[in-house]
Parts: C-alpha cells; structure tokens; sequence
C-alpha cells in the first residue's frame, strides 16, 4: 500500500467510497435491465429473493461470509487490516438500498432498452471497481477471497478470478431451481459483464488511473 498525507488519505477514502457508490448504482440499474446482474451479485440477489429481504441486506451478508472464508483459508497470513472489508461491504449494502431507492422501477422499453441499460450498468461497474482499487485501500470481499485462494493454490489471480465467478454465479442457478424453480436473476447480461467489465477497465485505466493516482498520492 501506497504512503499518503492525512489530507490524501482522507481524498483516497472519498475515492474509494464514490468507486462503491457508482457500482451500487450499477448493480441497480443491471437489476432493473432485467438481463441479469453481474456475477459478483448473482448469490447476493439469488439469496434476496428467497428470503424476501432487501437486496443491501442480503449483499452485506454474503460479503461478510467471504471476508470469514478469508479468515478460515489464510489463518495466520490474515491481515486485520482486511477486517476493514466488513465496514465497506456494510457501507456497499447500504449504498446499493439506496441507488435501488433512488431509481425505483425505472426501465427503458423493449430489449434494445434493456441492453442500453446494461450497457450503463456496465460502465458504471467497472468505473467503481477502477476507482476503489486505485485508491487502495483494502480490496472488496470478492476480490479478496480470490486472491486468497489463489496465494493458497499459487495459481494466478485472473484464472482463479474466473473459477471464482462461475463458482458464485453456479451456485446462485442452483439456488433459484431449489427455492424458486426458476432462473431468476442471471441470464446473458450476466455472462455479457463478467465477459465485458474487464476490458472496460483497461480502457479508462488509461486516461483516468494518473488522475485518480495525483489526487490520491500526488504522483
């Protein structure tokens, strides 16, 4: 982790805040695209749905299982600093309650409107996830049990980022045909932002990451 002034710091936590504000309102708008919602939040909106509790909710708490599955793989090799992970993905619950909130049932007609929104979820998803890891602070939970995972296995974060994502969103279609029985939740909008967000976020890394890297570090 990067060294930074009082007042960078205090910019870095702003940053990384907003990073989470913007995927919250990306993850809403995937919901009511009717699509399907990013792979990330496949479980956590699987689990609302069954339970009938608020989508935050369900996010805060399935978040919180990862940060225990962290604890339980790495042991001893744990930071507590990553123990800040339950204070943001608190924080992530409530700003996704509140970007529901805020857009209600708002959806474009036809699919070509749902893809439109898709496509915005998207860009706002990958704009919060360049935002919140450039300012470094502790990865989101996600993130975190991958790359625990992967230091336990020694195999490379991006393959085991991808095993990671169909284990979730498998585990999600199970759920929906056990408790529902129907898919609900993920469908090829699904597929098309696990595929898509990671090429959207080289694409504003480069003009954005020395912005976001001055304000935060002053480099």
């Amino acid at each position: 982790m990067k060294k930074s002034t009082p007042a960078q710091f205090v910019i870095r936590i702003l940053v990384y805040c907003l990073g989470l504000l913007l995927l919250a309102f990306g993850v809403a708008i995937s919901v009511n695209s009717d699509l399907g919602v990013s792979p990330v939040n496949s479980l956590p909106y699987v689990i609302s749905q069954i339970l009938h509790v608020q989508l935050g909710t369900c996010v805060t708490a399935v978040f919180c299982s990862y940060i225990a599955l962290q604890v339980l793989i790495l042991r001893r090799e744990f930071q507590i600093v990553n123990l800040l992970q339950i204070l943001f993905s608190t924080l992530f619950g409530y700003f996704v309650d509140f970007a529901k909130w805020a857009i209600g049932d708002f959806a474009l007609p036809g699919y070509v409107g749902r893809l439109g929104m898709l496509a915005a979820s998207i860009i706002l998803i990958a704009l919060g996830i360049l935002l919140y890891m450039d300012a470094q602070l502790v990865p989101m939970p996600m993130e975190g049990l991958t790359a625990a995972i992967a230091k336990k296995l020694g195999k490379p974060f991006p393959t085991m980022k991808t095993i990671v994502d169909c284990i979730v969103v498998g585990t999600g279609i199970v759920l929906c045909f056990v408790f529902l029985g129907r898919l609900d939740g993920i469908r090829e909008g699904t597929v098309i932002t696990a595929v898509v967000t990671g090429k959207i976020i080289a694409l504003l890394r480069k003009p954005l990451s020395p912005v976001i890297q001055k304000l935060c570090f002053g480099e």
